[in-house]
């Protein structure tokens, strides 16, 4: 966008405005102020603003808050599962449905645009303005994150092994270097793709996919290239107890030591997941220096509680990962896609885990969707509302019976209202909701899309599981049909 030519937008005396204060270098409430943003940059938070304006929106009615960031998502597949996997999960491998389960009920005819659609529209709809995309690359990617209007970090997944449960109980590697190489070079084609993209809303992320899928060599080279390109890092580790033995099988050391022995572990890292660590209660490991080792490596976290809440498993806990300086963010990974059931359910469960109320603040779960995935994308222009920041600006109605009494807007958000009162969201400086409507998609005709690709899917899980279980078997109704 060229903001030389870019017209002015000014959201008159909004009521509740969450400011970014740079002295404090923290987010705070500010209470009937202005927000001006020319083209896709802000250009002042504060009273009375008094420059040129070419469009006025009144806030007098408003909580006006930066856009949200959601670290790490697979909007590709997840909305599939919807009705599944809130209870699904294999008993004999420590009640994960990651290896062998969940792929069972995925859409191999329909392909990914819907899902995606779907996926995308949710967090549009929740105030997310920014996501990291975990997606195998497919046609067209680029193409619908650009058309999404949201702000995107293409991050095609590679890797050298896939995961075999012959027996429903092991689990088992099967390696193919050649096929992992090809899979590395066709993602770092498409993440150059999305960085000279001419929305300029476009970037990437180098990821190999996961701790036990990829080599030491693997991750080396996603570093080179990563670094070469200045682009951040992601992977999935320490997120299941059955990868925790795995590794440590293998090598004799943790998982996030032997990341940090390969040379992988730094600033520009995020782990996903990073829950089973040396410390954790299901692990009984003999150290506990892995929480310690990423605060000292500046790792960033990319914790999403929901989908392992589902198997009765929880981060042991988020405020510990804070009070050892651990960067944390806080991502969706399942459906579905709304950081604000993400950041109450990560609350409460930090809170019961530490058995006090005082284990973590609401504010600390903000900054998870803010400020702190911000950071592990390098960024500052994003995830606060200051001058220079990107116009990625999101307004809640005040007046929403669910937000009411509003003493505190962003306690009414978390533990209420979630995107029940989000009103209006803009993305670089573009209306992408409006009134609660996704402008972008058509969310309705993605949500048929969706569930004919889940009715199809679920008639052959017959046919792709080794004991030749239905869908019905696997992932029974909640109740009994008749």
């Amino acid at each position: 966008m060229n903001n030389a030519d870019a017209k002015t937008t000014v959201i008159r005396k909004a009521d509740w405005v969450v400011a970014w204060d740079a002295g404090k270098n923290r987010h705070v409430y500010r209470r009937g102020i202005d927000i001006a943003f020319r083209g896709n940059t802000i250009l002042h938070v504060g009273p009375d603003y008094d420059g040129p304006a070419d469009s006025e929106v009144d806030g007098r009615q408003s909580v006006v808050l930066p856009g949200l960031i959601n670290i790490h998502c697979h909007p590709y597949n997840q909305p599939t599962y919807k009705g599944v996997r809130e209870e699904l999960g294999n008993p004999k491998l420590y009640m994960s449905a990651l290896y062998d389960r969940t792929a069972l009920f995925q859409d191999h005819e329909g392909g990914p645009e819907g899902p995606c659609a779907y996926a995308l529209s949710e967090m549009l709809l929740s105030g997310v303005t920014t996501i990291a995309d975990l997606s195998p690359s497919y046609e067209g990617w680029i193409e619908l994150l650009a058309r999404s209007g949201l702000r995107a970090y293409v991050t095609p997944q590679f890797r050298e092994a896939r995961w075999d449960v012959p027996t429903g109980h092991r689990l088992d590697f099967v390696w193919d270097k050649e096929a992992g190489q090809k899979q590395f070079e066709k993602a770092l084609a498409l993440v150059d793709e999305a960085v000279a993209h001419p929305s300029g809303r476009l970037s990437g992320i180098v990821m190999p996919a996961q701790i036990d899928t990829c080599s030491a060599e693997m991750f080396q080279e996603s570093v080179k290239a990563a670094r070469a390109r200045k682009l951040p890092l992601q992977t999935h580790a320490a997120q299941s107890v059955v990868e925790f033995h795995e590794m440590t099988r293998r090598h004799g050391i943790t998982p996030i030591q032997w990341l940090d022995e390969v040379g992988f572990l730094a600033p520009d890292v995020t782990i996903g997941h990073g829950m089973f660590l040396d410390h954790h209660s299901l692990i009984h490991w003999e150290s506990r220096s892995d929480l310690g080792l990423l605060a000292k490596r500046g790792v960033t976290v990319a914790h999403c509680p929901t989908v392992f809440s589902r198997y009765g498993h929880t981060l042991e806990h988020f405020g510990s990962y804070l009070e050892a300086g651990v960067n944390m963010a806080i991502g969706t990974d399942t459906h579905p896609h709304n950081l604000w059931e993400e950041m109450r359910t990560a609350a409460i469960l930090a809170r019961v885990n530490a058995k006090d109320f005082r284990a973590v603040s609401t504010a600390d779960m903000f900054n998870a969707v803010t400020t702190g995935p911000a950071k592990a994308l390098g960024r500052e222009d994003i995830g606060r509302l200051a001058p220079g920041a990107k116009a990625d600006i999101v307004l809640v109605d005040a007046t929403h019976p669910i937000m009411r009494p509003l003493r505190d807007p962003l306690r009414s958000l978390v533990y209420t209202a979630a995107e029940r009162a989000v009103r209006d969201v803009y993305v670089d400086g573009v209306l992408r909701v409006e009134d609660g409507q996704v402008l972008t998609f058509d969310f309705n005709a993605a949500a048929e899309t969706v569930e004919q690709g889940q009715r199809r899917a679920e008639a052959t899980v017959a046919q792709r599981n080794p004991k030749g279980l239905t869908g019905r078997d696997i992932s029974p109704l909640a109740l009994e049909e008749m």
